[in-house]
């Protein structure tokens, strides 16, 4: 069994789970609602009572979320959610950068003709319902995972668990850095239109290129965005500091 099919459609392990895993799968769903943001602080207590976990759950969560640098304890001040700087996004859309490449390479030859059709159909479905309406919250949550969705297939393609596992935490770190946009929203499924045209001609120098601009066109979205917010010095090339709690 591949890892992609060991995970249900909200992305979580499928079959029987551990409380602890529950209760990552429910902070993965806080991120990507917005309702856990970057720099935010938190008591272990708030976090029981927003994911609706036992405290011993809850407990051995932070371990793995520490481990995978998503949070951090400060004394006197209880858990804080990473804060976002200019190194995290650089480093968090290099390692991005890194893996999916390496997926892409795996994918543009096993992904079925079918599956194809199948992930273009979505992408078209959520600029159907994006071009007919006003733009929901459940539209953005859906087109997430429309988009996240073909990246994830592509990196649990290369069938190793160490890797996809890495993936879906710098994802994390991602999405803490930028949630979607109303704005973004077709830009990005046009982006992955093309993409999908290349993969279905199994053009995979095309495909990686279309990556690789699609990769830098986010990237270079975040960091404009960011310049404006974060204090101190905007070259990449400096420490920059921390950015204050929103």
């Amino acid at each position: 069994m591949s890892v992609s099919q060991q995970r249900n459609k909200k992305g979580e392990p499928a079959g029987p789970v551990s409380q602890r895993a529950r209760a990552y799968a429910a902070f993965t769903r806080l991120i990507l609602s917005g309702d856990i943001r970057a720099g935010q602080f938190l008591t272990q207590r708030e976090l029981t009572e927003l994911l609706d976990t036992p405290l011993g759950a809850v407990r051995e969560m932070i371990s793995r979320l520490e481990a995978g640098g998503l949070i951090k304890t400060v004394p006197q001040r209880g858990l804080q959610i990473t804060p976002v700087d200019l190194r995290l996004i650089r480093n968090a859309f290099q390692i991005r950068s890194m893996i999916e490449r390496e997926g892409l390479a795996c994918y543009v030859r096993i992904a079925t003709d079918a599956q194809l059709r199948a992930t273009e159909s979505t992408h078209r479905d959520i600029l159907r319902r994006a071009r007919g309406g006003r733009i929901t919250q459940r539209l953005l949550l859906d087109a997430q995972a429309v988009d996240w969705g073909l990246h994830e297939a592509m990196v649990d393609s290369l069938a190793n668990e160490i890797i996809s596992d890495a993936y879906r935490v710098n994802a994390l770190r991602i999405r803490l850095i930028s949630l979607e946009h109303s704005m973004l929203l077709e830009q990005a499924m046009q982006e992955h239109l093309r993409f999908i045209d290349a993969l279905r001609q199994r053009d995979g120098q095309l495909a990686l290129s279309l990556l690789d601009a699609h990769i830098e066109s986010a990237r270079n979205r975040v960091l404009e965005a960011s310049l404006g917010q974060l204090p101190g010095p905007t070259s990449t090339t400096e420490e920059p500091p921390t950015r204050r709690r929103a």
